[in-house]
């Protein structure tokens, strides 16, 4: 084995290895807070609500049913859609903002 190669902390104070434990811990606590994390986006003027998680989960989509009344399928179809694709949008910002810094503290 090369000299100085695969320390323990004992022996090197932790090293790349101790960053790189920490830093998964970091990763998962931020991750979990993602999970806890809700975005809420409306269409139509609140005709369409669609509820996700910051770990892009959907929880929810609601439909008002006055929009019902008045609306054809591919009305309906391109609005639950558009919410969906910006609750995503939403929730990969919040996951860059919550994950960034933590990729930028990888030791390579």
């Amino acid at each position: 084995m090369a000299k100085g190669f695969n320390r323990g902390p004992a022996m090197g104070g932790g090293g790349m290895m101790g960053q790189l434990q920490k830093l998964q811990q970091q990763m998962e606590v931020a991750q979990a807070k993602l999970a806890e994390e809700v975005i809420t986006v409306t269409t139509g003027g609140g005709a369409i609500k669609v509820t996700m998680t910051g770990d892009q989960k959907c929880k929810s989509v609601e439909i008002s049913p006055e929009f019902l009344k008045d609306a054809d399928a591919e009305m309906l179809q391109d609005m639950v859609l558009s919410a969906v694709n910006m609750a995503l949008d939403q929730s990969r910002e919040l996951q860059q903002k919550m994950m960034g810094p933590l990729a930028g503290g990888l030791p390579f």
